[in-house]
Order: structure tokens, then C-alpha cells, then sequence
């Protein structure tokens, strides 16, 4: 998207460097749509959508953020839809719209239909859809280039270097203007719906490059991960009418949320799930998952609507959803912190809102803070397309106002040396095994439910893994898709996002949204309404804050 506006300014040259080949990043597992208060199947308006990211994100997000977005995402998803994005259409040809978590209408009364959706393969459209749009602007790529640094110079960004997959030549991309949209970092945790591509790449590089990493104490668990495997199963199907239900078949979200019930929002829905399976109420031999039912679904609506989710269930557990109850448990599915931003997608560095020259960020890996503790279910593709726009537009205009800023002659040298540390290593530890280590312990202790004790063993761990990294190696000397080299560095950059979460997370002394203590179960807006700054410490961490931006909705208990 950012690429697609940019390119739109005739004064300006555009590319797109991507870890991965365009369409195979991990835009295309989103599945359940994009919310925007068209109303196109019952009544809504933008200050609904609005409040209801507010609330869901437990009144940590900046109110003047979520109202721009409320209203800005409707212009954009009729923009994709004059692209020639697919969507599914209601009886009349409008875009058709489903129910979707923690979306209501009239400020909280009742859910409301307000996901635009084309099947439940949403990202996959978008993501063909923008991708063909730049070809045809001329935008150019460079496909499996791996960003290994910032180029950084009198406090301004003034390019990246990357590292080109298929040749192992480290490359210098000189520009006036850069933005970074590089995803999340779900790969901290064990059990994630995210592809193995999202190491926290750019978030990681941000941090080493003084930059702070804002909020990452807030990570959400999406509800409806397959069990043990993490794959998604989009929230559209609740939106279509499906059930959790525990071992005992109950509908158990009747008693957490008895007003929208499982369309509440999913931090909700996940700590739930856990209290079920912990009291007991778990389904399978080991009590330790949930169901998901869509027997009551007409399987013609669950085949048209939910192809591919239907298609997982029966590919990877031999379950049919048709006739029978899917095996669920929560998944680590995405940051609502990352690289902070100006409402205009200009990267900050400190609480005063000090503007990064020539710095943009967009998306997952940025926090602007859209999503404040938790967020909505289709607010992330809302996201991409409003603030991609937003800062394709923005750095395309610094960039033909400006010259080109000075390049320093050593570029390279930060990511040469951390190449050559890892090809010289003595490899007595193994990157596999340490990746292990990290994910598992991530999940043990800084996950759905978090305490003091739990989170100071985190600590430990980390001290641990961080000693034994400069014990890692490579043992493939080649140069050409040394992919070996590239999961060593990628270790690296998850534990940097690993420690910033942690820190974070035993520093946060509430419960709110996405981070949930049990030893302080109680949101305290006197103390910690407000933004956390993690920022890196020589070898340790310093953590800052920033205020929330409020605004006409005062903070409440929420209820659903």
C-alpha cells in the first residue's frame, strides 16, 4: 500500500525490498476481513467503529488515532474495491459485511455487521490486488533481500543495507525516504499463527539503533488456533454463527461476555479459555483444549464462506467442521506495540514525539497506537491500508522536497561483522536448539497469564540464552541461499524482541487488554495509563513513557 501511493508522486523513484517473494508475505493468512462502518447490511457509522477500538484496546489506544481510522479506513477499503479486490457481495452487489469480535453497534448494544470480507482469504486478495497495482506503477522489488541495518546519520535515516539471499552480496540502498513495514514477531512464542518469516526483523534493528520499542508488554493470543499447530482459524467464523464450547459442551462465553458472548474481544475470549481448561472444563485426554463448533451451520455458508479454514481443519486434525467440533486452543497471534509513530506514520524517538528525518513505519511492526492493549479483530488489514497510505503519501513527499543525506563510507560494517561473527563461530551451541529454548520459555512464562515470579524466571532464561549466543556457528560455507546464516541472525533479532516484551511486561504492575497479571488483576489508570518506551541500555534495557492521547471517551470498566 505504501508503495502503491508512493508511487502515485511523479518526482519520486520507488522500491520494495521483501524478505520474501511480495505475495507470500504473511498479509495473505488473513482471513476474516477489514472492518469500516459501511453499513451496507445494517446501520453503522464511524464513531461506533471508533469507540469500539477504544474500548477493545482497553483505553490504551491515542482517540485521535482510532477516530481518524474509523473514518479514514471507509475511503480506503472502496479504493481496494475500485482496484479490483474481489470482495464477497451481498444480494444486491454491495460489499457484503459479517459480525466480527468486539464490533457493536450503538456504542456497545449489540454486535454489528461491519467486517468486509472476500471468503475468508481477505489478506491473500489484498495482497494480490496491491501487488499487481505497484507492477503496473512500476514499483521496483527486490525479492529475498534480508534488512540487516539501519544507515543512520546525523539523527536522520538515510537508507538500509540487506543482504541479497540468492548471492550473499551485502547491498547499500541509499534513499531520502524510508518506510518500514515489516511485519511481527510472533516466532518468540512456541504456539503462533505466524509463518516462520516473522522474526521481529526491523523492530529488532530499531532497537539496536537507539530507537524505543513502544508497548511490546501487549501481545495478543487469537483464540482460535488448531491445536498444538497455532494455524489460524479466522474469527469470521464466529461471525458466521460458531460456538466454543468446553469439554461439557457449554457455551461457556455466556458467562464471561453475556451480551455479545464469543464475538467479544479476543483477550477475552483467550483468558477464558484458559480459566476452562484450567478449572477442569478442557476437552481431549489432557484436558487442554477447547471446541469450536460449526455443526449448526448450514454447510453450504461454511464452504462458500469459510473455504479454507474448513480445509485446514480437515488437512491437518482429520476433523471435518461440518459434522464435527474443532479442537482449539489460543495462539500468539500479533503485536500491538512496535516502532512508535506519529498519527502521519513518522518514526518518533522519545516520549516528546521527536520525529525520525525521513523515518516511516506502517503496519504490524509500527504503533502509532491504533490498537492500545488489545486489538480488534480486521483492525490489523484496517491498519495496513490506512497507515500504508499514509506513509506511501507522506514519505513520498519528504522525499521530493529533500536531497539525497550524506552515505557514511562504513555502512556496512555493522552487518559485515555480525556476518563474519557468525560464519567464525565456535558452533558449540545450536541455533535450532536455543530458538527452541526461547519459544518454549516464552510461552511458559510471558504468555496469556503473567505474574511477577514467572516473569523474573523469564529474565533468567534470557540471561541464558543471551550468554550462549556468541556460541552459535554456521556450518555452510557457501555464499548462495544460505538460509543456515540467515536463521542465525534472525535468533538474534527474536531474542531482542523477546527481552523488550519481558522487560516490559514485569515493569507493567496492571492488568490491561492483552497483558494480564495475576498478581495485580486490577487496571490501574491512576498509575500506568499510559505508553511504555523500552529502550536499549548498552546491555541492559531503560524503559520511558509517553502519554495517552485522550479524548471524548473516558475510561471505563470494560463489559461486554
Amino acid at each position: 500500500m505504501a508503495a502503491r501511493y508512493a508511487a502515485q508522486n511523479p518526482n519520486v523513484s520507488v522500491a520494495v525490498i521483501s524478505k520474501l517473494y511480495p505475495t507470500r508475505s504473511h498479509t495473505g493468512a488473513a482471513q476474516g476481513g477489514v472492518g469500516a462502518a459501511l453499513g451496507n447490511v445494517s446501520e453503522d457509522h464511524a464513531s461506533w467503529h471508533a469507540f469500539d477500538t477504544i474500548k477493545g484496546g482497553d483505553y490504551l489506544a491515542d482517540q485521535d488515532v482510532a477516530e481518524m481510522f474509523a473514518v479514514e479506513v471507509i475511503e480506503a477499503v472502496y479504493e481496494l474495491e475500485h482496484m479490483g479486490l474481489p470482495f464477497s457481495r451481498t444480494p444486491d452487489g454491495k460489499i457484503a459485511q459479517r459480525k466480527f469480535g468486539g464490533h457493536t453497534r450503538d456504542f456497545g448494544k449489540s454486535a454489528v455487521e461491519r467486517a468486509c470480507y472476500a471468503a475468508d482469504r481477505t489478506g491473500h486478495m489484498i495482497l494480490q490486488t496491491l501487488y499487481q497495482q505497484s507492477i503496473k506503477d512500476d514499483v521496483a522489488f527486490f525479492n529475498e533481500f534480508y534488512v540487516l541495518d539501519m544507515i543512520m546519520e546525523g539523527g536522520a535515516c538515510v537508507g538500509v543495507v540487506a543482504y541479497d539471499l540468492a548471492t550473499g552480496e551485502l547491498h547499500t540502498f541509499h534513499a531520502k525516504a524510508t518506510v518500514i513495514a515489516t511485519g511481527g514477531n510472533g516466532r518468540i512464542f512456541r504456539v503462533t499463527s505466524n509463518a516462520h518469516a516473522l522474526t521481529g526483523d526491523l523492530m529488532s534493528i530499531a532497537y539496536r539503533r537507539g530507537i524505543p520499542i513502544e508497548d511490546p508488554e501487549f501481545y495478543q493470543f487469537h483464540p482460535t488456533g488448531l491445536y498444538k499447530l497455532g494455524v489460524l482459524l479466522t474469527e469470521g467464523a464466529r461471525g458466521e454463527g460458531a460456538i466454543l464450547r468446553n469439554a461439557d459442551g457449554e457455551r461457556f462465553m455466556e458467562r464471561y461476555a453475556p451480551t455479545i458472548k464469543d464475538l467479544a474481544p479476543r483477550d477475552m475470549i483467550s483468558r477464558a479459555m484458559y480459566l476452562e481448561i484450567r478449572e477442569g472444563r478442557g476437552a481431549g485426554p489432557d484436558k487442554d483444549y477447547i471446541y469450536l463448533d460449526l455443526t449448526h451451520i448450514d454447510a453450504h455458508i461454511i464452504e462458500e464462506r469459510l473455504p479454507d479454514i474448513t480445509e485446514f481443519s480437515r488437512i491437518y486434525l482429520g476433523v471435518d467442521p461440518v459434522k464435527e467440533m474443532v479442537p482449539i486452543q489460543p495462539t500468539a497471534h500479533y503485536a500491538m506495540g512496535g516502532i512508535p509513530t506519529t498519527i502521519d506514520t513518522n518514526v518518533i524517538s522519545d516520549g516528546r514525539n521527536t520525529i525520525v528525518p525521513g523515518l516511516y513505519a506502517a503496519g504490524e511492526v509500527a504503533c502509532a497506537s491504533l490498537h492500545g492493549a488489545n486489538r480488534l479483530g480486521t483492525n490489523s488489514l484496517g491498519d495496513l491500508i490506512v497507515f500504508g497510505r499514509k506513509a506511501g503519501v507522506a514519505a513520498a513527499a519528504y522525499a521530493a522536497g529533500s536531497d539525497f543525506g550524506p552515505l557514511p563510507t562504513d555502512n556496512q560494517d555493522v552487518a559485515r561483522e555480525m556476518l563474519a561473527s557468525i560464519r567464525s563461530g565456535p558452533r558449540t551451541e545450536r541455533v535450532a536448539h536455543l530458538r527452541r529454548e526461547l519459544q518454549d520459555s516464552m510461552q511458559d512464562n510471558a504468555s496469556v497469564f503473567r505474574t511477577r515470579e514467572l516473569l523474573e524466571k523469564q529474565v533468567g532464561v534470557l540471561a541464558d540464552i543471551k550468554s550462549r549466543l556468541p556460541h552459535i556457528g554456521c556450518e555452510d560455507p557457501g555464499e548462495q541461499y544460505n538460509t543456515e546464516l540467515m536463521e542465525a541472525v534472525e535468533l538474534g533479532f527474536l531474542y531482542d524482541n523477546a527481552e523488550q516484551l519481558v522487560f516490559a511486561a514485569l515493569n507493567r504492575t496492571e492488568s490491561r487488554g492483552a497483558h494480564s497479571r495475576e498478581d495485580y488483576r486490577e487496571r490501574d489508570d491512576d498509575e500506568w495509563l499510559k505508553h511504555s518506551l523500552v529502550y536499549k541500555d548498552g546491555d541492559g534495557v531503560r524503559i520511558d513513557y509517553k502519554p495517552v492521547t485522550l479524548g471524548y471517551y473516558e475510561p471505563k470498566p470494560r463489559t461486554y
